[in-house]
C-alpha cells in the first residue's frame, strides 16, 4: 500500500514539473508581442552600428587621446569651488584640445574628500564642474558640448580616508560622445578628421601664455 502511495506521488509529481516546464516554454516562445520590452530591444544593434562605422571606436581613441596629451584632472582647496592658477593652466590645455575637434561633446565630474555630510558633499562637486565647465565656456567652447555637469561627491575617492584629501578634491573632464548631426562625423566624412589633425601635427603651436580671466570669487 506505502509503495502504491509513493508511485502516485512520484507521478503527481512528474506531471507538475512537466506542465512547469511547458508553461515556461510556452512563456519564453510565445506570440511575438506578448512579452514586455525591459528597454534593452536595439541595444546590441545599436552598439554593433556603432562599431561598424567607426564612432565608437573613434569616441574610445580619442578619450585615450585626451586623457594621454592634456591634464583632464584639475584639483580644489578644501570646501573651496574656486579655480586656482594650477586649475586655470590645465584647463586652458582643456580648452585648446576640445577647439580641434568640434564634433564632440565632454563630460564634467565633480568630486570632493569625505569630510562633511553626503549632501553637502554632492552639492559641492556640482559646483566644482560647474566653474569648470564656466572657464571652458569662457575659452570659446560651446555650453551644448560639455554635455552635462555630474557630481559623484564623496562617493569615489581616489584615497579612502575621511580626512582632508587634495586628491579627492578634483573634476575629471571626459569624452562622452558626438554632436548630433555635426558633418564632420555623422555623414561618414573621417578623412576631414584626419586631414585637419595631419596638417595639425605638422604646425608648430605659439608658447603656452597661462591662464586668462578670473572667476567670481578668485
Amino acid at each position: 500500500m506505502a509503495m502504491t502511495r509513493t508511485k502516485s506521488l512520484l507521478a503527481a509529481t512528474s506531471v507538475i514539473a512537466l506542465l512547469t516546464g511547458c508553461e515556461e516554454t510556452l512563456s519564453n516562445y510565445g506570440e511575438a508581442g506578448s512579452g514586455l520590452d525591459q528597454g534593452s530591444f536595439g541595444e546590441a544593434t545599436a552598439n554593433n552600428m556603432a562599431y561598424h562605422t567607426g564612432e565608437k571606436i573613434y569616441v574610445i581613441n580619442l578619450a585615450e587621446r585626451f586623457a594621454k596629451e592634456v591634464p583632464d584632472t584639475v584639483n580644489f582647496a578644501f570646501n573651496s569651488a574656486t579655480l586656482d592658477g594650477q586649475a586655470r593652466a590645465a584647463l586652458d590645455r582643456q580648452a585648446h584640445f576640445i577647439r580641434r575637434f568640434p564634433e564632440v561633446r565632454f563630460r564634467v565630474y565633480g568630486h570632493t574628500d569625505l569630510v562633511g555630510s553626503a549632501a553637502y558633499n554632492r552639492s559641492l562637486g556640482l559646483r566644482r564642474a560647474q566653474a569648470v565647465v564656466s572657464y571652458l565656456a569662457a575659452r570659446g567652447i560651446s555650453r551644448a558640448r560639455l554635455e552635462a555637469m555630474v557630481s559623484y561627491g564623496e562617493t569615489r575617492p581616489l584615497v579612502n580616508t575621511q580626512d582632508r584629501e587634495r586628491r579627492n578634491r578634483r573634476t575629471v573632464t571626459e569624452v562622452s560622445g558626438f554632436v548630433q548631426d555635426h558633418p564632420l562625423i555623422l555623414n561618414g566624412k573621417y578623412a576631414s578628421v584626419v586631414w585637419r589633425e595631419y596638417v595639425a601635427s605638422a604646425t608648430e603651436l605659439p608658447p603656452n601664455t597661462g591662464g586668462g580671466g578670473l572667476l567670481e570669487g578668485d
